[in-house]
């Protein structure tokens, strides 16, 4: 997964790609400024008057979109129309070269106040001892909270929009395809300065997206701690964070001839956070044993009967709660997209939102899914449980089990450092130069990390991309391989796609969706990595089922997380107690929909314990997204070197998705590639 946005998006508020202030008739008021139509005329006339009607286009654009933000505190009309006087560029070098020089400061604000902010918060997210009361206030504390304001009364924001043109969506869809590698440039740093966030609105933004990550970052469960009809199910050490570990340890017990058991009992613990009802004092306590089937506590290791305990309190929704009031806070900053749903979709995805939903909803209805589902049921050899949304067989494996599969990976990784040096050879094997492998390696840091793991990119050309993932003292298991093989694709778009940019306005992809395309592709490489994968084990036929499954999965719960942040617009003094039981029917509903028809069981809420769902405000919605971006991606690169079409593929940078994806392969973002191929999986791959 990528870096939790809670504090990046507080930068991207001031820095980043937004629709554009419709222009407003002559004398007539903009919105929500201090400027008058008879204001902006006269500041017009003069600025024609000095450098003639050939300008009068750039004039009249540059004109309106300062007025639009121009406020009071920013001065008079006398005051407005002096700035326009003396800050309109019509002298094309000079204009040039103030791009140049914006787009390299830009950059550099961008770059220290990342790095101010991971190294404040690394306490939080790195595996370095023990978190000091202190580090929570610094978790909270935003450097950048100021920065938009500060760049509008320094005048540098009314400097960029007098000068360079904003676009709306609508624009960039339809005419993006005929502007050159400048305009987009142009236009990307024009469209940071849409709105004007205050202060105390980033400052709310940072301070409840903090707070949910750490919650969520500390969620583990002691699984040996964990009690059923008198057993202990799993080894004495395995600690599992939610939901990650617990998803990546459901899927491991598929390999184990009794692993049913214990996939049930993890289904169990889901349902047990997402109705709140787990005791509090379970989480990330290895002090006491949780006797599930009465839901009660013991000390660890003692008999006798249990105690009952205060559950969890809906503190997991009280977190999702206060980011989405904390979004709220922004919204009327935000006139164009008045609500986050549109803020995700509109801006930072540039897909609209039933566009994505008519994607998602292709596959969950699906007769191909039908069909790959009753697939799993002979290959499993019973109905199909609510768990096996995570179904892992068409996977090529090994044949060995989980705890194989960790000492490998131990004794290859037992350290940080070892994967780090490692990581040249890693890309080797994916096809990449060794040139251009050491050059990658050199831009990336590897640390252990707190949570399941993130990635984390640079801000400024002299400093690393981060790749995060947990490895425990005797070395790095296999979940947290597969982990750090994900973050290592993030990371490998993030320095191809900064630090090889022609423009760095243009630097990353055009949305999250992208680079986790890029997280799949590697991800899907793990085994083949370890050099444990051949064609024998598996056939492409049975990996395009396995793509279509885990697509069919995720969009389930981006439905849910989309449907449950309608419902909070629709229900703005929800109590946490309200918000959860609204989660749990949305998610039933979303599950009777396109599930239980497949699994034949109504009214299963496990698709609400994806956990950025409570910390990173609609992100999932990203990953079927990613899927369905990466299979298409992966189809392309068929029979061409991953190594040189990454690097060519994230040279077009952050332009539009539609315009990305016609560059990089040729075609639009649809679920066509994989419905198709699924079929022709399915006619001739047969049931076991």
């Amino acid at each position: 997964m990528k870096l939790r946005i809670a504090w990046t998006m507080i930068i991207v508020m001031t820095l980043l790609a937004a629709c554009g202030t419709p222009e407003k008739k002559e004398g007539e008021i903009m919105d929500g400024s201090s400027i008058s139509g008879q204001a902006i005329s006269a500041a017009r006339d003069s600025l024609l008057a000095r450098h003639g009607e050939e300008y009068r286009d750039r004039i009249d654009r540059g004109v309106q979109q300062v007025a639009a933000l121009w406020r009071e505190e920013d001065g008079t009309a006398e005051d407005f129309q002096a700035f326009c006087l003396a800050q309109f560029i019509a002298d094309p070098d000079l204009l040039h070269a103030t791009f140049e020089r914006l787009q390299q400061n830009f950059m550099l604000l961008g770059g220290y106040f990342t790095e101010m902010r991971r190294d404040l918060n690394a306490p939080l997210q790195l595996d370095h001892g023990a978190i000091l009361p202190v580090d929570y206030l610094f978790g909270n504390f935003s450097p950048s909270a100021h920065l938009g304001e500060d760049l509008y009364r320094s005048r540098i924001a009314f400097t960029v929009l007098l000068n360079f043109p904003r676009s709306t969506l609508q624009q960039r869809l339809e005419e993006g395809g005929a502007w050159s590698r400048r305009q987009w440039a142009e236009i990307r740093m024009a469209d940071r300065f849409r709105t004007r966030v205050p202060a105390e609105v980033n400052q709310a933004l940072n301070t409840a997206y903090t707070n949910a990550d750490n919650y969520i970052s500390s969620y583990n469960i002691v699984m040996h701690n964990v009690v059923s009809g008198g057993e202990r199910l799993f080894p004495e050490g395995l600690v599992l964070i939610s939901h990650w570990g617990l998803r990546d340890e459901l899927k491991a017990q598929y390999a184990n001839a009794d692993g049913l058991k214990r996939q049930q009992l993890i289904q169990r613990i889901m349902e047990h956070i997402i109705a709140q009802e787990i005791p509090a004092e379970v989480v990330d306590n290895p002090a006491v044993d949780w006797h599930i089937d009465d839901n009660t506590i013991t000390a660890n290791g003692t008999t006798g009967k249990g105690e009952a305990a205060p559950r969890e309190d809906d503190v997991r929704y009280r977190h999702w709660l206060n980011i989405f009031q904390a979004e709220r806070g922004l919204d009327a900053h935000t006139p164009d997209s008045p609500t986050l749903i549109a803020r995700r979709f509109n801006e930072d995805r540039e897909i609209p939102e039933e566009t994505v939903e008519k994607l998602f909803v292709s596959i969950l209805s699906s007769p191909e899914v039908r069909e790959t589902a009753e697939r799993i049921s002979t290959r499993l050899g019973r109905k199909l449980e609510p768990f096996d949304i995570w179904y892992t067989g068409f996977k090529s494996k090994p044949a060995m089990t989980e705890e194989e599969l960790d000492r490998i990976v131990a004794r290859r990784y037992p350290t940080v450092e070892r994967f780090e040096s490692d990581i040249p050879n890693i890309l080797v094997r994916l096809g990449f130069s060794i040139d251009r492998a050491r050059y990658l390696a050199d831009k990336i840091t590897v640390d252990a990390s707190r949570g399941a793991g993130h990635a984390m990119a640079s801000g400024r050309l002299v400093d690393n991309a981060r790749l995060r993932t947990r490895i425990p003292a005797d070395g790095m298991n296999y979940k947290g391989y597969n982990i750090a093989i994900h973050e290592l694709g993030h990371n490998v778009e993030q320095v191809l796609s900064f630090q090889l940019m022609d423009y760095p306005g243009l630097r990353s992809v055009p949305n999250t969706a992208f680079t986790e395309g890029f997280a799949f592709v590697f991800q899907s490489r793990d085994l083949e990595l370890l050099g444990l994968r051949s064609g024998a084990q598996e056939t492409k036929s049975l990996e395009v089922l396995d793509a279509l499954w885990s697509t069919y999965e995720i969009a389930g719960v981006a439905l849910v997380d989309m449907r449950v942040w309608r419902w909070m617009y629709e229900h703005p003094d929800a109590t946490p107690a309200q918000l959860r039981e609204a989660v749990i029917g949305i998610a039933k509903e979303v599950w009777n929909t396109y599930y239980a028809p497949l699994f034949g069981v109504e009214d299963v809420p496990l698709l609400a314990i994806y956990s950025h769902m409570i910390d990173a405000g609609m992100y999932t919605p990203d990953y079927p997204l990613g899927h369905i971006i990466a299979f298409q991606i992966e189809r392309y690169l068929e029979d061409k070197n991953l190594g040189q079409e990454m690097e060519r593929m994230c040279a077009t940078g952050s332009v539009t998705p539609e315009l990305w994806m016609r560059t990089a392969v040729g075609a639009s973002i649809s679920t066509q590639p994989l419905l198709e191929a699924a079929r022709e999986a399915l006619d001739v791959t047969a049931a076991p």
